[in-house]
């Protein structure tokens, strides 16, 4: 059965309202100011560069394009392989691509700069990390497949042609972004920093909402299949996302990464400071109870209702994780290795791209290497969270259809086996405390 009319719309708050048009409106602006400051830049830029010997664009601009290019290629490629061997594409991302951020970490050292060699020194200390992770994570990877695998089994109908047309969209538009950049730096003055610092906080906010658009449209019609049983009409939900949920996706695409951040970094404080020093252990656990009050707010599953209800997305936010609440899915949630995979592959696509542009522009001309690398990074990571998104947005739609009512029998026994397993590791984590302190 398909659905071709909207599901059912929420009404919002004249403040929420106000507040979702407002984020519209600064999204728009900021796309055609952007667009104007990127033109000026670039015939400014070519002018200046064909008058001194200072700028050359022919070294300049291809490393970066093709790296673009290949961001684009990669991605799908990638997305393909994760939709197709979950399971292989899960160890991969654990096991084989913290070598590709340590070797793009090496190519920076290799470039001798100081931005580059602090560049080089994180990556490389990044990979490791990546790697010691891998080893933490690796009992959760055989869940991770299974819930990949039963979410994204039937993807919505012409998810590829969205996928394709959203990457397209993410070439182009770092492409252009790109010209505007090598404008500024063929100047280089303090405005001109001032210039690519703004450009690039535009191209990171806009990549946000390509990808989170995609997200909202597919984990609407996945989720109308997860808890209705009903095959809703992508078309139709894309062109509900365009017209109603932009200032809902906006607001999400800004704060989903920050508090998300915080929310990690208060996880890893927390596995970092232990119970070893009380002191310590005492500001973890505050930092770690900011962080859980904030993520309420404003976490990634909220996307699912901001499609589905057309809610805010704080309001949405709240609502999705007051049900994981009552359902007891809070540790599942956090245990869930999807969202950590995503960011995997998107690491290891920014390095692929790093890899390309970072050599090309080192052979050709030294020292555009170190700015040219950072940039094909950047472009290479927001690339494939894009393409991923689908995947995450079927993940996530799962979740918060079991989560509104787990007794449906259009769910199989992935989550609540899963569930009895972590309830018999903190079990066994319990009393295995309770015998050290005794």
């Amino acid at each position: 059965m398909q659905v071709q009319e909207p599901s059912i719309k929420i009404e919002a708050t004249v403040a929420g309202k106000f507040l979702r048009k407002l984020f519209q409106i600064l999204f728009y602006i900021q796309l055609f100011l952007v667009s104007i400051l990127v033109i000026i830049l670039t015939i400014r830029g070519l002018i200046y560069a064909g008058n001194t010997n200072r700028f050359h664009p022919k070294e300049w601009y291809p490393p970066l394009l093709v790296s673009t290019a290949s961001a684009g290629i990669v991605s799908f490629i990638w997305q393909w392989i994760s939709f197709h061997n979950p399971s292989k594409a899960i160890k991969a991302a654990f096991w084989v691509f913290p070598l590709l951020t340590c070797a793009a970490g090496i190519l920076h050292v290799l470039i001798g700069s100081p931005v580059s060699l602090a560049a080089g020194t994180i990556s490389v200390v990044c990979g490791i990390i990546q790697s010691l992770y891998a080893c933490w994570a690796t009992p959760r990877f055989d869940y991770a497949t299974k819930i990949f695998t039963v979410s994204t089994s039937f993807p919505p109908r012409k998810t590829a042609t969205f996928v394709a047309a959203s990457i397209i969209i993410c070439v182009f538009y770092s492409s252009f972004l790109v010209t505007g950049i090598g404008g500024a730096t063929a100047t280089g003055t303090g405005l001109d920093i001032l210039f690519i610092i703004i450009i690039l906080l535009t191209f990171t906010w806009s990549m946000q909402v390509i990808k989170n658009m995609l997200y909202a449209t597919i984990s609407r019609v996945r989720y109308m299949n997860f808890a209705c049983g009903l095959d809703m009409n992508t078309q139709i939900a894309f062109h509900d996302a365009v017209k109603y949920l932009v200032g809902s996706v906006c607001i999400g695409s800004a704060l989903v990464p920050v508090l998300g951040t915080i929310r990690g970094s208060a996880r890893a404080i927390n596995l970092v400071a232990g119970g070893t020093d009380e002191f310590l252990f005492s500001c973890a656990n505050c930092y770690s109870g900011v962080a859980s009050t904030l993520i309420t707010y404003g976490n990634r599953w909220g996307f699912v209702h901001v499609g589905v209800y057309n809610k805010g997305f704080v309001q949405a936010s709240a609502d999705t994780w007051e049900m994981f609440n009552r359902a007891g899915l809070i540790s599942l949630i956090d245990s869930d290795l999807t969202g950590v995979f995503c960011f995997f592959s998107g690491v290891a696509v920014g390095s692929i791209c790093t890899l390309i542009g970072g050599t090309w522009a080192l052979i050709v001309h030294k020292s555009y290497a170190t700015e040219v690398s950072i940039y094909a990074f950047l472009i290479g990571y927001f690339m494939c969270r894009t393409a991923l998104a689908w995947e995450q947005a079927c993940v996530s739609a799962y979740y918060v259809a079991y989560a509104e009512n787990p007794e449906s029998l259009r769910f199989d026994a992935t989550i609540p086996v899963r569930l009895q397993e972590l309830h018999r590791d903190q079990v066994y984590q319990t009393m295995r405390s309770y015998r050290s302190s005794s």
